[in-house]
């Protein structure tokens, strides 16, 4: 049996989240008591439910005292033999206030008490900190689309395996900091920078013109392999931690070029070695599933 727990901010997409694996065919069940967490697992282990993977939602609309045991809970949870995992959906507070603002809707901790929205928005965080901290995937949907979301919970989350640990390799920017999500991440700001060339700003280490420049140095394919070594070497520890997911995250000044170079190299080494391999350029938006387009190109090549 699959067990996924969703939580997170209020206004940070959990219901989107949810929809999404229901879509895949998920159980899914919005705000559940955290308590009823291992009844609800035993009753459809044991009844006749064809159900086997469930996603549920447990959130700060849940009972301080539930919140607070959310660790032994989780863990009594595990003891029997359950694919659990936890996700946990964050972002930005200012984004938050806007959404708000936007929607008009009233934040759940702001109905019985008195508190400012800003208030709710810090104390709320506070409240779900055990489970954040036990979360086996942070997403930040700051900057996601709803689209983008379903999109990655489907792919991401959806489409794990018990007992196979879910591997990211993502370029990000660091003037827009460091990815949330990111569990190991390498800098690339010391190799070569193609944004000083006018006539290579526009481009992406995707396109030819910047996989050329940078395949000129000697010292990008030493960063390269470097970091594929290292993957390689500690990946089986990640694994036998009774990891999910990891994320490797590779980051440039504008998340433009050489990050872009560097994860694309390094995904596609990884991909042609082992399974559950995604790619995520977080700058330019876009996220793909080498596993899937590998299976495509196959498939195009047979016909």
């Amino acid at each position: 049996m699959q067990l996924v727990i969703i939580s997170g901010r209020s206004g940070s997409g959990k219901s989107i989240a949810l929809q999404a694996l229901e879509d895949t065919g998920f159980y899914a069940i919005d705000n559940l008591p955290a308590m009823l967490l291992g009844p609800l697992v035993d009753e459809l282990r044991n009844g006749r439910s064809l159900r086997s993977s469930i996603a549920v939602s447990i959130d700060a609309r849940n009972l301080p005292d539930a919140l607070q045991r959310f660790p032994s809970l989780l863990e009594e949870v595990r003891a029997r033999d359950i694919d659990c995992q936890v996700v946990y959906l964050t972002t930005d507070a200012r984004i938050l206030l806007e959404r708000y603002s936007a929607t008009r809707r009233r934040h759940p901790l702001t109905r019985d008490s008195h508190m400012t929205l800003a208030e709710a928005i810090d104390r709320e965080e506070e409240a779900l900190a055990e489970i954040r901290d036990l979360a086996d995937l942070v997403i930040d949907t700051s900057r996601l689309s709803v689209h983008e979301l379903r999109g990655r919970i489907a792919d991401q989350v959806g489409s794990h395996r018990a007992e196979e640990l879910t591997l990211t390799v993502e370029s990000f920017g660091f003037k827009r900091g460091v990815p949330l999500d990111a569990d190991i991440v390498f800098d690339a700001r010391c190799l070569p920078n193609p944004y000083w060339d006018p006539s290579l700003r526009d481009a992406t280490g995707r396109d030819t013109s910047i996989i050329a420049f940078l395949d000129a140095y000697p010292m990008v394919a030493e960063m390269h392999d470097d970091i594929l070594a290292w993957v390689e070497r500690w990946l089986p520890r990640y694994r036998a931690s009774q990891r999910s997911y990891l994320t490797v995250a590779i980051g440039c000044t504008g998340g433009q070029h050489r990050s872009v170079y560097l994860a694309e190299r390094l995904a596609r080494a990884l991909a042609g070695r082992r399974p559950g391999v995604r790619l995520r350029h977080r700058e330019l938006g876009l996220q793909r599933n080498l596993q899937t387009d590998a299976m495509e190109d196959s498939e195009k090549e047979g016909c």
